[in-house]
């Protein structure tokens, strides 16, 4: 049964009526300077404040998340004071913003760390490679954690909370996906531990739900999201049962009255694993009963299917937003969109960040 929901449609998104379905999508663009957020950041962002929602590029919750050159940070207190220019900006052109909260975990290398070995559940190395300040190099076997420590993770988390909401954020959200800490927690491929933290899935899940307890209990529910990627294989992630191990989790996040989960579709490079779920997002919208927004891929026309279909109740554009910072007014215009150009997404400046065209720009 299909409805006459669209991307243009209002909702309600925990404790916010948001006026349209459209969400700017987290994406890394590596911007800050030695992790601290900046005015060319309160650019960019404020650009693209006509989205429904806005969730900001992974944000490090500790010095040991740090996985790329230049990545914010929400730890300190001078990172938090650097934010409020962004949530600043986005509010005064009326725009909800949520922090993405983020560990990196073993997708890291210790030249990012002042030489210290990266954390990750198990002692097994990330596929890949990374830019380093010793040029790109391949990412070594972490350490794995003690018991003992998990709790002082959790509690970084926390913290990244409580620093957001400082910074006058809208709301958090946990970036459980694309192969970083949490992740690398609840699949079996990465997690091989035999405490109380490995082995089943309920174990292999209790990271996860101990970390969305202690941010939901700074912000409530209401504002705490939470991104899932069953169907990632980068960084050499993978389950030996997606739709058991994904489908626990997802049901057990039903008893935080959660905003919303925000769950990827698998990327071209997953599809190459016949074993990945295809499609996530119609199975999984079973099992969760509060807001899901679908991501991975969609253009308006199957943005507005999903929606319609009732699959999903927001969509998350990345690419798209990128290089056109008012999507939602080409959207409904059926404008021309923007070609985003690859060689800029990330580093330092503004050419490819906050130089893409707006739509009277355009016309004129």
């Amino acid at each position: 049964m299909t409805s006459n929901t669209n991307l243009f449609s209002p909702v309600q998104l925990g404790s916010y009526n948001l006026p349209n379905r459209i969400v700017m999508a987290p994406m890394t663009r590596l911007r800050a300077i030695d992790s601290i957020p900046n005015s060319l950041m309160a650019e960019y962002y404020a650009q693209r404040a006509s989205a429904g929602l806005i969730v900001t590029e992974c944000t490090m919750v500790s010095p040991l998340s740090n996985g790329y050159i230049n990545c914010p940070g929400i730890y300190s207190n001078e990172q938090t004071e650097a934010w409020k220019q962004i949530t600043d900006a986005v509010h005064q052109k009326n725009g909800k913003i949520f922090l993405q909260l983020w560990h990196s975990g073993r997708v890291c290398h210790p030249s990012l760390l002042n030489g210290e070995m990266p954390i990750a559940p198990s002692a097994i190395a990330a596929v890949g490679e990374l830019h380093t300040p010793e040029g790109k190099v391949a990412m070594e076997t972490p350490r794995a954690l003690e018991t003992d420590e998990i709790s002082g993770v959790v509690q970084q988390f926390a913290l990244g909370a409580e620093n957001a909401m400082k910074a006058g954020f809208d709301g958090v959200e946990l970036h459980g996906a694309f192969g970083y800490l949490i992740d690398q927690f609840l699949e079996d491929i990465s997690n091989q531990r035999t405490d109380k933290y490995g082995g089943s899935v309920e174990n292999r899940a209790r990271f996860l739900l101990e970390v969305v307890e202690a941010v939901t209990k700074v912000w409530g529910g209401n504002r705490v999201g939470i991104k899932l990627s069953p169907s990632n294989t980068f960084y050499g992630m993978g389950d030996s049962n997606p739709k058991e191990t994904f489908g626990y989790v997802i049901d057990a996040l039903n008893r935080f009255g959660l905003a919303y989960i925000h769950l990827m579709e698998p990327n071209p490079i997953d599809l190459k694993n016949k074993n990945v779920m295809n499609p996530v997002v119609p199975y999984f919208r079973k099992i969760y009963k509060g807001n899901v927004i679908a991501n991975g891929g969609f253009d308006k026309e199957t943005g507005n299917k999903a929606l319609a279909n009732s699959d999903a109740d927001l969509v998350s554009f990345g690419r798209f937003y990128i290089s056109n910072p008012d999507l939602p007014q080409r959207f409904e215009q059926n404008a021309p969109l923007n070609e985003p150009n690859p060689k800029t997404f990330y580093g330092a400046g503004k050419e490819g960040y906050t130089d893409y065209s707006f739509l009277e720009k355009v016309a004129s």
